[in-house]
């Protein structure tokens, strides 16, 4: 019920704060009522007061009373905070004499006179400080708020109760007024909202003041009798379309999900590798690619790890990402990461628990400080390569469970959405050939100011992330069994071992076939197997054992199982079927010889961090990476080759060097060798010149390198076929023909 139906009358009911009082009496040339409580206290108050009264109800409202929790020191801002403690101490002084409220804690110059307790009794203090503040100047007693303060103030302060906060009692009640609750949204207003969210999620997307009048028309036409001025305005119908159902900046196609979507089972992630989280975004970086020096554009395929928030795995795929691809991330999540080249000590597999000397025994190498596990769920969105059959046969392979995101809900995995946008503002806009979050934001040129090539970028993000990332102190993300501490991915895993100990297993070769795509097939005598319309052979399939169908039973009864992986259509893989380790390579049949074709909970906390900081893991700020994350730029992009700081003479000069030392290379001589020369593979330091002219040249050398092998391969070459009409050529053709033999010659040449 409004406050316009509370009854002014002696007798009537009033509902002040919950507490139920009764108007004994009514003054209305003074402006006054007099208000009888339930215990039998009474108090006289204004009208004014009354009818400003933040808690006002009439008793015979129906409903239950709308309760809150009690008003806490937090409630307050600082400001306001600042001026109820000045208060406070204006309250006590009348009180006690004393500021602080006790002489133990009396300032150097108190009592003052005229509060002394020894000499004044309390009526006499709290006139003193009534007098006292009607004598301050009026603008610092508005401050403060005691512009109104007077002996009655005082006393009614003064009666507070004994366990409430005397902070609380001098803050002002305007400030914590309570909040919640429309009088005006009756039952049938509640229905006829809910009735016009219902129809919104269904239709286009409509403005508020359109959603009123669809509420109006409801109203109207559901319930008849209810007035049209009872029903709210559009700006209280925006308030509670707010407080019910949040925020209208979303798309319609999103809400709409949203509220279609089921709510299930909350995850809590407890250990490392419980949830994997699996996205792919384009890299916001041109890059040349190593054949042409071609600026390209690139997919940033990324693992992470929830629990500890560590980028485990990392992938950079021309163009686009496929199902092979995804596959062989996973894998990678599962693979010890390899030192490289440059990297010291301090990238060394530091975690406790396990030495360095024993996981790199396990691995066969010497392992970089980046955790490998082997995920148990793993989360992904609804993107083509990620539903596909292949990626999902590789996950059931591995063990994993398959938990995809809800559609167009993309905070189902807002970890690996945010680590994206944490690359890109940490390393990525600092490289040449950044194109920025969009076209408006895009530099002059970025595709010629790209420098590095894929191989380079996969080892400038490889070193930033074992370097920067897991070091990196962890701020909203840090765990909840130690809310006050600092943490990294790296600590974070080191809690794991500790706690759950470290599962060693390292994944052999054959991991690589077994998330390959499988193809089930019959083998074909002296042909082999065909697989996606080409046929592949190997001589090993003509043995005694494989000729037949298989005896394999079950959905593919009498097939043979191949592995194929797509990026590479050269060769599949045949697995013995006497000995499961041994796989054999069945190439192509359409392929020259080998070799001629390019192609935690209870952890003691003080304890882990000790051993963290021991080891090395201590978690590092941005401003403590910063030497770290310039000496990696410095180390690809320094600042003497920025495009900016180069004139059009370096930038000739470069150029010329560049094709100088590609042509000393053209001019020499190969060495013999007894063997055919083995594909070549690109280095991650081999250095491309960034100018598409040098596109031609390797053109051209290609070129050439074939039609030399062509004419190798041929050594008898046959006289070729005359033109047609070279007959016709060498003899008059207005003579006419005036034998036989000459008729004959010309349709033999013909």
């Amino acid at each position: 019920m409004s406050r316009a139906a509370v009854l002014v009358a002696p007798g009537a009911g009033l509902r002040l704060g919950g507490v139920d009082w009764t108007i004994e009496e009514v003054e209305p040339h003074l402006g006054r009522i007099v208000l009888a409580g339930p215990g039998g206290e009474r108090e006289r108050r204004s009208l004014r007061w009354l009818a400003n009264h933040p808690g006002l109800r009439s008793a015979a409202s129906e409903g239950p009373a709308v309760s809150r929790q009690s008003v806490v020191l937090s409630d307050l801002t600082e400001d306001q905070l600042v001026r109820a403690r000045l208060r406070a101490e204006h309250l006590l002084e009348a009180e006690t004499g004393y500021r602080s409220g006790s002489p133990l804690r009396a300032l150097p110059h108190e009592p003052r006179p005229g509060f002394d307790p020894e000499t004044t009794f309390l009526k006499d203090r709290r006139l003193a400080k009534a007098r006292e503040i009607k004598e301050m100047s009026p603008a610092e007693a508005k401050r403060l708020g005691l512009e109104h303060l007077s002996f009655r103030t005082l006393e009614r302060l003064g009666a507070r109760a004994p366990d409430e906060d005397v902070v609380l009692a001098c803050a002002d009640g305007r400030w914590t007024r309570r909040g919640g609750g429309h009088p005006t949204v009756t039952a049938e207003v509640r229905e006829a909202v809910f009735a016009v969210r219902q129809e919104f999620l269904r239709r286009s997307r409509m403005s508020m003041m359109a959603r009123h009048r669809l509420m109006c028309q409801y109203i109207h036409e559901t319930f008849p009798d209810f007035s049209a001025e009872d029903v709210p305005g559009r700006k209280t119908l925006a308030v509670v379309w707010r407080e019910w159902f949040g925020s209208d900046g979303s798309r319609q196609r999103y809400v709409r999900t949203a509220e279609i979507a089921e709510p299930g089972r909350r995850v809590v992630v407890h250990r490392p590798g419980q949830v994997v989280a699996l996205d792919s975004t384009p890299l916001p970086v041109k890059l040349r690619e190593h054949v042409f020096g071609e600026p390209v554009s690139v997919v940033l395929s990324l693992a992470l790890d929830l629990y500890t928030h560590s980028i485990v795995a990392f992938r950079l795929t021309l163009v686009s990402d496929t199902a092979v691809d995804i596959a062989m991330l996973l894998r990678d999540v599962m693979m010890p990461l390899p030192m490289r080249e440059g990297w010291g000590e301090d990238m060394e597999w530091p975690y406790p628990g396990a030495p360095a000397a024993l996981v790199a025994e396990f691995a066969g190498h010497r392992v970089a400080a980046l955790p490998f596990f082997a995920p148990e769920t793993v989360t992904t969105d609804h993107g083509g390569p990620y539903k596909n059959h292949q990626i999902v046969a590789a996950e059931l392979a591995l063990g994993c469970t398959i938990l995809p995101a809800r559609t167009l809900r993309a905070h189902d995995k807002y970890a690996v959405e945010r680590a994206f946008s944490s690359i890109k503002t940490l390393l990525l806009e600092h490289l040449l050939g950044f194109t920025g979050a969009d076209v408006a934001d895009r530099g002059a040129d970025p595709e010629a100011d790209a420098v590095l090539t894929i191989e380079q970028m996969e080892h400038v993000i490889a070193t930033w992330v074992v370097r920067v990332w897991q070091r990196r102190e962890l701020g909203e993300y840090a765990p909840s069994w130690a809310p006050g501490e600092k943490h990294s991915p790296n600590s974070l895993f080191a809690a794991a071992v500790q706690q759950g100990g470290l599962d060693l297993e390292v994944p052999g070769p054959e991991l690589y076939y077994k998330v390959l795509r499988s193809h089930h097939v019959k083998i074909h005598p002296n042909r082999g197997v065909k697989i996606l319309g080409l046929f592949y052979y190997d001589p090993v399939l003509e043995e005694e054992r494989f000729r037949g169908p298989s005896t394999r039973g079950g959905r593919h009864k009498n097939r043979w199982v191949v592995r194929s992986d797509r990026r590479d259509r050269r060769q599949v893989f045949f697995q013995d079927p006497d000995d499961p380790e041994v796989w054999h390579v069945l190439r192509w049949t359409g392929l020259p010889p080998e070799g001629e074709v390019p192609a935690f909970s209870d952890v003691n906390a003080q304890a882990l961090l000790g051993e963290v900081r021991r080891r090395g893991l201590k978690p590092l700020t941005d401003a403590e990476l910063l030497p770290v994350l310039l000496e990696i730029l410095g180390s690809v992009i320094p600042v003497a080759e920025w495009p900016s700081q180069m004139t059009k003479r370096e930038k000739t000069a470069r150029s010329r060097r560049a094709a100088q030392a590609a042509q000393a290379a053209a001019d020499r001589p190969r060495p013999p060798s007894p063997e055919p020369a083995a594909e070549p593979t690109p280095q991650a330091g081999a250095t491309v010149v960034p100018w598409p002219r040098q596109a031609d040249s390797v053109q051209a050398a290609v070129d050439a390198d074939r039609r030399r092998r062509r004419e190798a391969a041929v050594t008898d070459r046959p006289t070729p076929p005359p033109r047609l009409g070279d007959a016709l050529r060498r003899r008059n053709l207005f003579l006419l023909p005036d034998d036989t033999s000459d008729t004959d010659a010309i349709g033999e040449n013909a």
